[in-house]
Parts: structure tokens; C-alpha cells; sequence
């Protein structure tokens, strides 16, 4: 259903790591650490600054990939992971963009269900690449149908 999308990217988003997002969102999550919200401790640390806790690129904008149009609901989370070179620093400018990197079918109960393997990338202002985050979205037989038509 979605395998012409394989290998599609978005156009970049820019972001800004910005001090009050990252203090709420270390609010929000329960976790705020003082690496992340603290100027005194993150001046002190390795990395000279703050840093943005690990599951933040989910507030950051990635763009969508034309064409790519999925519900906003009958979908399920599959699976989240991330994976880093460096910390984002709170402060810093990044490029986002998503990129369609596989799909396949499986037989469930109640009919097939797609999995669609979604991934995030951070860039640096110089094209290095900060993290990669990838999602697997599952899509139900309903969904499919609705869809389908």
C-alpha cells in the first residue's frame, strides 16, 4: 500500500533547541534533571551547556513527505527508538527531515496489517548528523480499507 513512498524524504524543517521548550518538556516527562534545565550545571558539564533530554526531536518539526497521508487516528505505535552521535544542545539550530524507509505486510486476526518504518533525522548546520529516531507505525485492516477508497 505504501511501498512507492520507500526511500522518500521530506524537505528539511529548521528548528531551534530552544531553553524554554526543553524546560517544559523535562517537565512534562518528569525528569527534570539539571543538565537540562539548570545553566549553573550545564556550564560545568563535558558538554558546556545544556542538553535537550534524549526523546525531545518528538516536539521538533520534520516536514511531511508529499504525497504520504496517513489518518490522524486508527493508527498504532509500534515501536520508538533513538540513536545519537552527540546531545542536542539547547540553543542550537538543527535540520529536520523524515524519510519513508521501508514497508511490508504481515497477516493479523482481524485481517492484514501494514507496517510503515518511519525515520527522523537531526542535522547539524554543517550536514552532520546529530540522532536518528525510528518509528514503526502499524495500519490496521479498517484503516487500510478507509484507505483504500
Amino acid at each position: 500500500m505504501f511501498e512507492s513512498f520507500i526511500g522518500k524524504r521530506s524537505t528539511p524543517i529548521e528548528n531551534q533547541v530552544e531553553r524554554g521548550a526543553v524546560r517544559k518538556f523535562a517537565e512534562a516527562i518528569g525528569d527534570p534533571h539539571p543538565l537540562y534545565v539548570d545553566d549553573a550545571t550545564g556550564k560545568r558539564s563535558r558538554y558546556e551547556g545544556n542538553i535537550a533530554p534524549p526523546t525531545f526531536p518528538r516536539v521538533l518539526g520534520f516536514g511531511s513527505v508529499e504525497g504520504l497521508h496517513l489518518p490522524n487516528v486508527g493508527l498504532i505505535h509500534g515501536e520508538q527508538s533513538f540513536h545519537y552521535v552527540r546531545p542536542l544542545k539547547v540553543g542550537e539550530s538543527i535540520q529536520c527531515y523524515t524519510e519513508i524507509k521501508d514497508y511490508y505486510e504481515r497477516k493479523g486476526t482481524d485481517g492484514a496489517l501494514g507496517f510503515l518504518v518511519i525515520e527522523d533525522v537531526g542535522v547539524d548546520l554543517h550536514g552532520e548528523r546529530i540522532f536518528t529516531s525510528q518509528a514503526i507505525v502499524i495500519i490496521t485492516e479498517a484503516v487500510r480499507k478507509r484507505l483504500s477508497k
